[in-house]
């Protein structure tokens, strides 16, 4: 049974004529009557009775009725859905963020977006980059900002990428503090509040072992905020985006010989984003 098949018989049952009825959908009266004929066959029984003044239905036809517009009009309204995703004015996309992203504002690219497509609903995920990184894997999300490296790499597309550098931060009074650059051999030893779960944990560790610096771990945190208040409060220094060390309002420095440095990607799961809210989202934010 096709939605045509349907169309055609509701058409002949509204106009009692195989000739009204052809001349609505467009069809000349021998194809409707095929048409007609075929829907027939399948059903296995008659659903007009065709007599020489008018087009009646049958039984069978009466029974059809109500279910074949239903079916129609349910496909107009599915048209429409599409439609309206299409189009944006409605939809959904969600994006995925490390909590230490600073390459761009994006509640604030969020907004923008939201103001030009108000029908679109936003999902954001905050996370670490493997569980961002699967999720776009998984379909769980459109996009994702992650940071550095990781085994995911070869099933993302890269939309965009951009460099981050790091600043060790430190409470007022701290002998390292008021200098513009401190060199990393200079932080071993000192107590430091580690960001855990990160890639940012894992390239600081990195970082020192290379340098052939010791790292003192004394306090661990999983959200900024808290790590930040925990160097205010004098239990050590950490090692953070300089945007956010800039941000915190303590004591903060560059870091030197060697820089620390890590990059920031746009992910996807493939270069043609299938859902039409995700391309819009893309070109906002690297357009």
């Amino acid at each position: 049974m096709e939605l045509r098949q349907l169309e055609h018989f509701l058409a002949v049952a509204r106009h009692g004529s195989f000739t009204g009825a052809a001349r609505e959908v467009h069809v000349v009266q021998s194809a409707l009557s095929a048409s007609v004929r075929k829907l027939e066959v399948e059903l296995g029984s008659a659903l007009f009775e065709r007599t020489s003044r008018k087009v009646l239905l049958t039984e069978a036809g009466r029974a059809l009725l109500p279910t074949a517009r239903r079916i129609t009009a349910d496909v107009v309204a599915a048209r429409g859905e599409v439609a309206a995703v299409q189009g944006l004015s409605r939809g959904r996309v969600s994006i995925g963020t490390i909590q230490t992203l600073t390459v761009l504002d994006l509640p604030a690219e969020l907004g923008e977006f939201r103001a030009r497509y108000p029908g679109v609903r936003i999902h954001v995920r905050e996370g670490i980059m493997p569980d961002l990184a699967n999720a776009v894997v998984a379909g769980e999300l459109d996009l994702a900002y992650v940071a550095g490296e990781g085994p995911f790499d070869a099933e993302l597309v890269r939309f965009g990428e951009w460099t981050q550098r790091m600043a060790l931060v430190c409470h007022p009074g701290h002998p390292l503090a008021g200098r513009d650059r401190v060199r990393l051999a200079e932080c071993g030893d000192e107590p430091f509040v580690e960001f855990l779960g990160s890639s940012l944990q894992a390239m600081i560790a990195r970082g020192f072992a290379d340098a052939g610096v010791r790292l003192n771990r004394v306090c661990e945190a999983t959200h900024v905020p808290l790590l930040i208040a925990l160097v205010a409060a004098g239990l050590g220094v950490s090692i953070v985006p300089d945007v956010v060390a800039e941000r915190s309002g303590l004591p903060h420095a560059r870091l030197a010989e060697p820089a620390l440095v890590r990059p920031i990607r746009l992910v996807g799961r493939s270069a043609e984003l299938t859902n039409p809210a995700a391309r819009a989202l893309l070109a906002h934010l690297v357009g």
